[in-house]
């Protein structure tokens, strides 16, 4: 009978790898009505389970064959691709160890687990599992690709590039390579490579649609927009369905001063059409006790729970939090915690780094959690899950903070903000969630404990009058260049210092300089400031401002609190919606409302002035820290009873039956 056994399973597999499924998958299955744990047959019928798409039958399968002979080591490397293929990451990864140890040689199995690892936010383990790979099979140009990834999460910039220049070497029409080396290029801030080696991508592989997003988020950096939309486009016509693309297209929109908030809202109204509300299906009823007085569930969602602007004014709510009105948790995207990540965590009732999650697992953990109200401080920005959110996982779900407009979902009942950034009537029109104005103001800041003194402005030492800018690049659009040059000419000898990080590429630099060239400008007026990494020296480069200029139609947020910590005063334009205004609510909660120009022409003329009024310069730097320790934007406690008392509000509307809203 074994014998008989053995024929058609070898008759099956011969059917199987010519394609010929049905037959082979009639051979398995007459093989398992005689025997029906034998472990190859099952072994077998789940693979072409897989090939057919099934990853689920295919997983119940082949786990079926390592329970009935677990020293099979293909079996358990299929099993794990069966279940990583169903994002059930941390049962993949325990297949994949058990083939390992029975066969320590597969270099796929390690590949794999190496993804696995990567995926998980875990790049030490990844590189270590790569490592072993390659050194079975050093070709193996697909895993040095993995490994180059691996080093560039962890920050390892110039290991990275080292890594993909070999991979390069091996297969020069490597397309994804190129796309991954072309991002690492840009963590080291050679933008203009970075550029050219998108290119090479997709010269290589045209319709790339997750490269061509990539490509339009280097122009972006560049603040070429208009040239970042036409990608964004093109990935998004290749690829209807690449969400990550149609946020980077919808984040360009907010930095396009002659796009009407009516585009911008339908943009971001498409995203929830396309890609939200097919998920309303999994929302589920929530069962919450709907006590209004209650001790709150409060989740915040951020990638950026780390060094990072949005931590600065996180911090503030979590350190004067009151615990026996909430108990906060944090879901942290993180790849790579720092000090300030570990200061949020020690702060936090709860932390769960979910990096690397699928959606659906963030759902469902937030709903295991018994989340009342969950924040989104991510929204269209990179790592979002606005995905989970869409799912509905808590009974309130705000969005405050991370991103400067409506998130269009309508899953997201609430926005918090304040009337100075939105003012009411008009921006209600274009929001999907509600708004709700906080009245001291939706942010509260923390200065670094860190930052040099106050120095006297460097015009009263005899230098020229210097403005500065220490914003990212992409918010120094055409209309902006315009502008400051036009101060420029207002302040005869007066000079410009601008800090970016992609700045210190060449190509970027010479593209900057001769925007200011075409508005008469000569390059020698415009210090490009070196890319200084350490918080500290960041902020001594303001030694060396006399007034800061904010951008718009983006204005800036952690570095108009930066300049005013310094004692630099911020002229800034008040513009038609948030991203525009934010330099309003700033200005105004630190009692400089006089800083805030109506039109472009106001704007020029209070810089001017401004630079030539020494004593007033001279007095802000002196007070302006005392001013600020007075105002609103560092009144931390109060800060916290607000947002308490807005998340009790938004409580006790749910329930009162308002289901979210």
């Amino acid at each position: 009978m074994m014998a008989t056994i053995g024929a058609i399973l070898a008759q099956g597999f011969e059917h199987h790898r010519a394609d010929r499924l049905d037959r082979a998958e009639a051979c398995y299955l007459q093989v398992l009505r005689a025997a029906p744990e034998l472990p190859e047959a099952l072994h077998l019928l789940g693979l072409l389970a897989r090939r057919r798409g099934d990853d689920a039958r295919a997983a119940a399968l082949i786990g079926r064959a390592v329970a009935a002979q677990p020293d099979f080591p293909e079996a358990w490397y299929n099993l794990g691709n069966a279940l990583a293929a169903r994002g059930r990451l941390a049962e993949a990864e325990a297949a994949y160890r058990a083939a390992i140890a029975l066969k320590p040689d597969q270099v796929l199995a390690l590949k794999n687990l190496g993804n696995i690892l990567q995926g998980q936010g875990r790049p030490e383990e990844a590189i270590a599992a790569y490592r072993a790979a390659l050194a079975l099979d050093p070709r193996e140009a697909e895993c040095l690709n993995n490994l180059a990834s691996a080093l560039q999460a962890q920050g390892r910039v110039k290991g990275a590039i080292a890594a993909f220049l070999q991979t390069l070497a091996m297969r020069p029409g490597y397309a994804e390579a190129w796309n991954n080396y072309a991002q690492s290029l840009l963590a080291g801030g050679r933008l203009g490579d970075g550029i050219l080696a998108f290119e090479t991508a997709l010269r290589l592989a045209p319709d790339y649609a997750e490269c061509w997003s990539n490509y339009g988020n280097a122009l972006f950096s560049q603040a070429r927009g208009e040239e970042a939309q036409t990608a964004f486009h093109r990935a998004l016509t290749l690829q209807p369905d690449l969400a990550p693309a149609h946020s980077n297209l919808i984040i360009n929109l907010n930095y396009l001063s002659d796009v009407s908030r009516e585009r911008v809202f339908a943009a971001h109204r498409a995203f929830d059409a396309r890609h939200c509300r097919p998920l309303a299906a999994l929302a589920r009823p929530h069962a919450h006790s709907a006590d209004p007085e209650r001790r709150l569930k409060v989740g915040y969602y951020s990638p950026d729970f780390r060094r990072h602007s949005c931590a600065f004014f996180f911090l503030p709510l979590v350190e004067h939090r009151d615990p026996s009105q909430v108990e906060i948790t944090c879901y942290a995207s993180l790849k790579s915690p720092d000090a300030y990540s570990d200061r949020i965590r020690a702060l936090a009732d709860r932390w769960v780094n979910v990096s690397g999650w699928p959606e659906a697992r963030l759902a469902g953990q937030v709903r295991g959690d018994g989340i009342d109200i969950l924040i989104d401080m991510a929204g269209h920005f990179a790592d979002h899950k606005l995905l989970a959110f869409a799912q509905k996982p808590a009974p309130v779900q705000v969005t405050w903070l991370g991103y400067p407009n409506t998130t269009g979902l309508t899953s997201i009942g609430y926005r918090l903000t304040d009337a100075l950034a939105d003012p009411e009537g008009e921006a209600d029109r274009f929001h999907t969630e509600t708004l709700v104005r906080l009245p001291r103001g939706f942010l509260c800041y923390t200065p670094p404990g860190d930052a040099p003194r106050v120095v006297a402005p460097p015009c009263l030492t005899g230098a020229p009058v210097t403005f500065g800018s220490f914003n990212n690049l992409n918010k120094m659009r055409p209309e902006v260049v315009a502008l400051w040059s036009a101060v420029l000419r207002r302040v005869p000898g007066a000079r410009l210092a601008l800090k970016s990080m992609p700045l210190g590429d060449p190509a970027t630099r010479d593209r900057i300089l001769a925007l200011f060239a075409g508005h008469g400008i000569a390059a020698e007026r415009i210090e490009i400031l070196p890319w200084t990494a350490h918080p500290a020296g960041h902020l001594a480069l303001y030694a060396g401002v006399d007034v800061a200029l904010d951008p718009f139609p983006y204005n800036g947020t952690t570095t108009t609190c930066e300049a005013l910590w310094m004692g630099v005063p911020v002229v800034a334009l008040a513009g038609d919606r948030h991203a525009g205004r934010v330099g309003v609510s700033l200005l105004t909660r630190a009692g400089l409302p006089e800083l805030v120009a109506p039109t472009p022409e106001d704007y020029v003329a209070l810089a001017a002035a401004l630079a030539s009024d020494h004593r007033r310069l001279s007095a802000l730097r002196l007070e302006m820290r005392e001013r600020l320790a007075r105002s609103p934007l560092l009144d931390a406690a109060g800060f916290a009873r607000q947002m308490e008392g807005a998340c009790r509000l938004l409580w006790r509307r749910w329930c009162a039956g308002s289901q979210g809203r």
